[in-house]
């Protein structure tokens, strides 16, 4: 019993620490810069133009619903390049 376990540990070890890859980290920047450029245009004078009305949440939604999760998600099969 305490041989199995001594092998689970070990296993454990050896095991991939970091589950995000380097192509991860970069489309979470893109998707944070994305984010930062959509709050920047929503703080634009004359609040009623069209940049804060129609380009700024475009910005926003694109950043939060579609780029954060696939930053999250992705991974390549195949693929050891952990950061």
């Amino acid at each position: 019993m305490a041989k199995e376990l001594k092998n689970k540990r070990r296993n454990y070890k050896k095991e991939k620490l970091l589950p995000f890859t380097r192509m991860n980290y970069i489309l979470f920047g893109i998707s944070l810069a994305v984010i930062t450029i959509g709050f920047i245009a929503l703080g634009q004078k004359p609040y009623n133009s069209f940049v804060s009305l129609s380009i700024a949440p475009i910005l926003l939604v694109l950043g939060y619903v579609v780029l954060m999760p696939v930053a999250i998600l992705y991974h390549k099969e195949g693929n050891s390049d952990s950061v």
